[in-house]
């Protein structure tokens, strides 16, 4: 199995791996045709590589269209599992539909911009100061239901298994669970019922290279969102990424006996 990757921090060390610098693609197109995967391309190398060298990418097709908005990544979510997303409202940003937001959500509430990671882009709405200052920073309204947490769960999927599950508890200042806006990682037992989502999520919306987000409200998992590209605090020892991915990798490359046993289990302990 002969690979090609734009990342070289993300694939260090794996084999038979040649690494290109995402800019000079268009110099190795003959490599990047004959290769069995291409690794972690930037999304603007998508369409090109997709589309006119008809390459395999991986993440998936679907980890780099949904994960890139959260608008689409959030009517994604409402569209296979409603019940699990937190009520959201998007609008165009006009006059008449900040009023009507501002009027119709359950104070507080959050507010997102459509492309932020790491906690960033993020507001707790509770006065109409800030509701204004976020409605002047974007193009598109994003209002969500505010949940009462003091930690969520970052649910790391690999291929079509569960890589790794931790707890991020709140930062000091509130409100944030993100490890880089001082959340900290707890490693206390995942419930299964969050793991389960987290795979559903992804096994239904093809996503094959996730961190998603994760709550629990007394008891009931609700999906906030997932990043494509992850950061690794929370990746423990026991944790094999380049195992899991050039597993996954030969297994999407291999013919499958459709009568062949199926390995359910996920890569790490859950609680159940």
């Amino acid at each position: 199995m002969h690979l090609v990757s734009f990342d070289i921090f993300r694939t260090l060390g794996f084999p038979n791996t040649t690494v290109v610098k995402p800019d000079q693609f268009l110099r190795h197109k003959a490599l990047l045709r004959e290769a069995d995967w291409v690794l972690f391309p930037e999304y603007w190398q998508l369409n090109a590589l997709v589309h006119g060298l008809k390459c395999r990418v991986f993440p998936s097709i679907a980890s780099y269209r949904i994960g890139h908005d959260k608008i689409e990544m959030t009517r994604a979510f409402q569209t296979v599992a409603p019940e699990h997303t937190p009520w959201t409202w998007i609008e165009a940003n006009g006059p008449v539909e900040r009023e009507m937001i501002w009027d119709t959500m359950t104070h507080p509430f959050v507010a997102k911009l459509p492309k932020a990671s790491m906690g960033e882009g993020v507001w707790l709405i509770e006065t109409r100061a800030d509701w204004r200052r976020y409605c002047e920073c974007t193009d598109v309204l994003y209002a969500q239901e505010y949940l009462p947490l003091d930690r969520d769960a970052r649910i790391v999927v690999i291929g079509d298994r569960v890589l790794t599950a931790y707890w991020r508890t709140q930062a000091d200042q509130g409100f944030y669970n993100n490890v880089a806006r001082g959340g900290r990682i707890d490693s206390s037992p995942v419930p299964k019922v969050m793991t389960d989502l987290a795979l559903r999520l992804a096994r239904e919306l093809e996503v094959d290279h996730a961190g998603f987000d994760i709550a629990l409200v007394e008891g009931y998992p609700y999906v906030l969102e997932f990043n494509r590209l992850f950061g690794n605090q929370g990746l423990g020892q026991g944790t094999d990424m380049q195992g899991a991915i050039l597993g996954y990798l030969r297994r999407q490359t291999e013919p499958r006996d459709p009568d062949g046993p199926v390995d359910p289990r996920p890569l790490w302990p859950v609680a159940v």
